[in-house]
């Protein structure tokens, strides 16, 4: 019995160490190996000079106004797990300064004429349509290479990420540069990934993310008596609503226009309507959409731009989010029992399509 025993202790071990060897040799030879490594060292870098947000708030070698923002993170944080029911694990209870000014690059890249995203796939996650850079050389090097393959190519600074609750996700100096409205939303944004994330599904990620920490961000403010944070925290998110249904309109539109001139013979025609169609959207931005927004300038506007690639990207951000609004106000306005009803239709959801479960739960079907 012993000499059975040992084999077959022999041969688990065996096929750990192949297992292991297999897992080493596809960090090493494929390029999603080498870029697995490098986030990982990366991350393993932040992680390493984290400090206690607990003690920090009470050195007083620290400027005031730092330690009043850190405080107000342990307090978003305490928030999203008592009264939102978020998964805070240890999340934002530790704070690392960072030694450059931008955390990550994310890089996205869209076809000219046609709104298809370039997607990588990752362990975990699944597919997603964007991807991170630490290094800013790297995302560069990146994005050209992706413009030299065909595509529009959006490159953007991110101040914060989230691992899913892998790794005790610490606070960074990128993030703490926020003002305290978007401090709070950020906290809540990235405890509502922790608590919830359906694999290779980005766009309802992401949507139902900005949602939770936009209407967190007002209820934690109004909880605390400070209601002109609150509004302003409603009024922001109220351009967000409008810039979601711009974006969204602009999706429909561009996307109508492309499947009606099919063809690689039309490639040209079907670049050349987009351009028109996004010169008129422009108008409609600055001057009927321009005077609705509440806080967004038209500075800002003037400067937003337009193209395949800027649509896709706010797609993943602001897909169908008056959706998550009217589950908010069809359960009284009550954040918690909404973030409860909404994960539950995305895990019950065999056709992996979220959306769609909710908006059918909307119509009462």
């Amino acid at each position: 019995m012993n000499d059975l025993r040992g084999v077959w202790m022999r041969r688990v071990l065996r096929a750990v160490g192949v297992l292991l060897a297999l897992g080493i040799l596809f960090l090493i030879v494929t390029p999603i190996g080498r870029y697995l490594l490098r986030a990982g060292w990366e991350e393993a870098k932040i992680l390493k000079r984290r400090r206690p947000i607990a003690e920090m708030v009470t050195d007083t070698s620290i400027s005031p106004v730092v330690r009043r923002k850190l405080e107000l993170v342990l307090e978003a944080r305490s928030y999203a797990h008592d009264s939102l029911g978020l998964d805070a694990k240890k999340s934002f209870t530790t704070y690392t300064e960072l030694r450059h000014d931008t955390l990550v690059l994310v890089l996205s890249g869209v076809y000219p004429d046609q709104l298809k995203q370039k997607t990588w796939w990752f362990p975990i996650v699944g597919s997603v349509p964007y991807k991170g850079y630490f290094d800013a050389g790297q995302a560069k090097r990146a994005a050209e290479d992706l413009k030299r393959e065909g595509f529009d190519v959006y490159l953007r600074p991110a101040s914060a990420f989230s691992t899913l609750g892998w790794f005790n996700d610490p606070l960074v100096s990128t993030t703490l540069k926020a003002d305290s409205i978007d401090l709070v939303d950020t906290v809540i944004h990235e405890l509502t990934h922790n608590t919830y994330y359906a694999p290779g599904g980005a766009i309802f990620n992401e949507s139902f993310a900005n949602f939770v920490g936009a209407r967190g961000a007002a209820a934690f403010f109004r909880s605390h008596g400070s209601p002109d944070a609150s509004d302003e925290a409603d009024a922001r998110w109220s351009d967000q609503q409008l810039m979601a249904s711009f974006w969204g309109r602009l999706y429909k539109t561009i996307d109508s226009a492309f499947k009606a001139h099919p063809g690689p013979e039309n490639r040209s025609l079907r670049i050349a309507v987009r351009d028109t169609i996004y010169r008129a959207a422009r108008e409609t931005l600055l001057h009927d959409l321009g005077p609705k927004f509440r806080v967004i300038g038209p500075h800002v506007l003037e400067r937003m731009r337009i193209d395949n690639a800027a649509v896709m990207a706010h797609r993943v951000y602001l897909t169908d989010v008056d959706l998550f609004d009217a589950a908010w106000e069809k359960n009284g306005e009550n954040l918690r029992t909404t973030i409860v009803r909404v994960i539950q239709l995305a895990k019950s959801d065999t056709a992996h399509k979220p959306f769609q479960a909710l908006r059918s739960s909307l119509q009462g079907r």
